[in-house]
């Protein structure tokens, strides 16, 4: 079981909010250093970096531009990366930034993996955590596990520091803390379209959201949460659009956000989608969200 002294820890370097980011949004390490530290004056606790994989390169480059913000990966495919590889570049980054580096792990899909390879999902998991554990270099404290369902936020509780669910209502995040309890780390990503004109949020957040729609592992999961077959049909209804991205004013959207906090997430990643789509950072709308939830 993770050591709850450091998982509170955590909790409290992590703070409120942090940043989600895709990979493909960095294509400068000279910048991404550079924005790091704007990140981190803004009062973000961290930035999650999704699409991670070996050797970390913008994770190091990002660690290396900041003081105290943490770098998370959001998430290291169980599938695709081998553990004692990992095992061994978390252990440099530890000891060069002093823990500021998190291991995000999860399942991917199986559309993404392949059909065949993709079997037992929760029996890999638990073999890849033992393979981590063996390593001795990956505390139960410095990893988390992407997870959804009431059997993998359990093995989340029990092995890592804690849960990230994705693409989740604050629904889902009350009941991701009731399976969890009080102890483990719930960090609840939520997208975000600053736009008050319903047809263009919705059409900033539709293009980012149509990728989501063909993985029952999201799809099955909403289906709890209001949403009904046919929310999924074609590019997506209106309902599934609205509850997969916030949009609005600043203020609007930061009561998203804090919902999420008041289901019980220790910390929000908040994605940012924007009309300039994945090749552009959204330093603006950060510096916006950043007043608007009155970051320290």
């Amino acid at each position: 079981m993770p050591d709850q002294q450091k998982v509170d820890e955590l909790k409290k370097r992590l703070t409120s909010y942090g940043v989600w980011t895709g990979a493909r949004q960095w294509t400068d390490l000279g910048r991404a250093r550079e924005v790091a530290a704007e990140v981190e004056s803004l009062g973000y606790g961290a930035i999650w970096v999704g699409s991670s994989s070996m050797p970390f390169a913008l994770h190091e480059a990002l660690l290396a531009g900041s003081t105290d913000l943490l770098v998370v990966t959001g998430i290291v495919s169980i599938w695709e990366n081998p553990a004692a590889a990992v095992a061994a570049r978390y252990a440099e980054l530890d000891a060069t930034y002093g823990g500021r580096f998190v291991l995000g792990l999860g399942n991917s899909h199986a559309q993404q993996v392949g059909e065949q390879t993709y079997v037992k999902p929760y029996s890999r998991t638990v073999a890849y955590l033992d393979e981590l554990d063996a390593a001795g270099t990956v505390p139960e404290e410095g990893r988390l596990l992407a997870a959804l369902r009431p059997r993998m936020l359990g093995l989340a509780g029990d092995r890592t520091a804690g849960a990230h669910p994705y693409l989740m209502p604050p629904e889902h995040t009350a009941h991701a803390r009731a399976v969890l309890g009080a102890g483990p780390l719930l960090a609840a990503e939520q997208k975000v379209v600053l736009e008050t004109d319903p047809a263009r949020a919705r059409a900033v957040a539709r293009e980012r959201l149509s990728m989501y729609l063909g993985l029952p592992n999201y799809t099955n999961a909403l289906l709890d949460y209001g949403l009904v077959p046919e929310d999924f049909e074609g590019e997506g209804s209106d309902r599934w659009v609205d509850l997969g991205a916030a949009w609005g004013e600043e203020h609007a959207v930061a009561a998203r956000l804090h919902a999420h906090r008041d289901a019980g997430a220790d910390h929000v990643l908040v994605q940012v989608l924007t009309e300039r789509g994945l090749s552009d950072l959204p330093l603006p709308e950060w510096r916006r969200l950043a007043s608007a939830l009155q970051l320290p």
